[in-house]
């Protein structure tokens, strides 16, 4: 019956799969948001460190000074998390191009072009005479009235995770423009005397002006709000990948297809990934706000209380190798595969067990997660463990990373340790009878 399934998995699935996996542009957007993680990570630990006297005795004078200059200390953050998009567009812009085999940095620029042009700037409100009648009165209230903006200002909102799918569509748009102009030879063409990055620059002149005056009439002359359209139809899907039934699904599918050597978190999270982004994004804001966090299953809720120590939670495996295997291949192992599975590197274990097409180990490499999974969201829904709102640098150890994705939640990292004695014992039954398994063969293998 496996062979069967493995068989069809392996001829009807996995090239389809694979083919779906490297999709120019899925890969694009898999490319382009990835490039932003670092940003993502680094920002994020600033708004840890803003919101850390809520961990530390108030006598500190650490913690006074952490208080007292707040709002500098998020200064980085918000110029990284509040303009992401800007981020990520250029980079699935750059992406999608070279996959054409084009020009990656002008089609970044003319993809971050297609995406400023659906910010439509308003112009700033300006006192009239009777508010500068009460000004002329009130020292303070001139000031105030000097300090806000006035002219065309542009929407900030719409720079962050709130514009990122508009971005996407904004990047795929002028490429393809790109690309158009490209292959039709419609096109300036400079002579081959001309120094490269000049007759690229020439060359991208025709795609620029097709996006800008197409866009632009969309945008600012027809009016036509794109990202309040994008928006309604992006707030179910957000709505669903945050729900129970979705952590689920999605955790099925990325273990199934790993199951049978298939990335299954690369199919998963191309699809999942600009929501998990929107959610993350939404949870900062509100953390930063001190208002309710509303999302449970932003990116970081899998990284550390779904899939610990790698995919399939697989740290509970490695530390049953290490510690109780007989076999002196599982001693081995455990031995090669506890350590990266600490900071989350588990390929060790997944092809060295191996997990990958193994019928005993394949089973508690799905249940395992899906387990921890309905635990984990139970537990944050009913607000017993914060809320994720950072996103830690994904090799920490397990609890160290809770903790801080929380915003410094100690309960968060008692979750993760609960989670990984979990997994052991989920595991424990079908390893004992995968060593048995190895020790048996290793005894017939000596009689012989």
């Amino acid at each position: 019956m496996f062979d069967k399934i493995s068989k069809f998995m392996d001829e009807k699935l996995s090239t389809p799969m694979a083919r779906l996996a490297e999709q120019r542009h899925l890969r694009a957007i898999r490319d382009g948001i990835i490039a932003t993680l670092p940003i993502i990570i680094v920002s994020s630990m600033f708004l840890v460190i803003a919101f850390m006297p809520n961990q530390l005795p108030a006598d500190w004078a650490i913690t006074a000074f952490i208080k007292a200059n707040v709002g500098k200390i998020l200064l980085p953050y918000r110029m990284a998390m509040f303009i992401m998009t800007l981020y990520a567009v250029f980079g699935i812009g750059y992406s999608l191009a070279r996959s054409y085999k084009l020009d990656g940095l002008s089609g970044g620029i003319i993809a971050e072009l297609a995406y400023m042009l659906t910010l439509i700037p308003k112009v700033g409100p300006s006192a009239n005479e009777a508010v500068k009648a009460l000004a002329a009165e009130s020292q303070d209230l001139t000031v105030y009235i000097s300090s806000v903006p006035t002219g065309w200002l542009l929407p900030m909102g719409q720079l962050g995770s709130a514009g990122l799918f508009v971005g996407i569509l904004a990047a795929f748009f002028a490429v393809e423009v790109y690309r158009f102009t490209q292959t039709s030879n419609f096109k300036i063409s400079m002579p081959p005397e001309v120094p490269a990055s000049v007759a690229r620059s020439f060359e991208a002149l025709t795609p620029t002006a097709i996006v800008l005056l197409s866009v632009a009439t969309l945008t600012m002359w027809l009016g036509v709000d794109v990202h309040g359209f994008i928006g309604k139809l992006v707030a179910p899907l957000v709505s669903g990948t945050d729900s129970l039934a979705a952590v689920l699904v999605i955790c099925l599918l990325g273990m199934f297809f790993w199951s049978f050597g298939i990335h299954g978190w690369s199919i998963v999270g191309s699809l999942a990934r600009p929501l998990w982004i929107t959610m993350l994004d939404a949870n900062t804001a509100a953390y930063t706000a001190n208002q309710a966090i509303p999302h449970v299953a932003a990116e970081p809720f899998y990284q550390w209380f779904i899939v610990i120590g790698g995919s399939g939670c697989t740290i509970g495996l490695a530390i049953l190798f290490l510690l109780r295997s007989k076999s002196a291949y599982g001693k081995a192992l455990g031995k090669t595969a506890f350590l990266p599975a600490v900071f989350n590197i588990n390929e060790p274990m997944i092809f060295g067990a191996p997990i990958v097409l193994n019928p005993i180990l394949i089973i508690p490499f799905i249940i395992t997660p899906m387990v921890c999974a309905t635990i984990a969201w139970v537990a944050t829904h009913l607000n017993l463990v914060n809320r994720v709102v950072a996103s830690a640098p994904w090799t920490l150890p397990g609890p160290i990373g809770a903790y801080l994705a929380t915003g410094g939640d100690i309960r968060a990292a008692i979750l993760n340790i609960i989670l990984i004695i979990i997994s052991v014992l989920i595991y424990y039954p079908f390893f004992r009878m995968y060593d048995n398994k190895l020790l048996s063969d290793e005894k017939n293998s000596t009689n012989e």
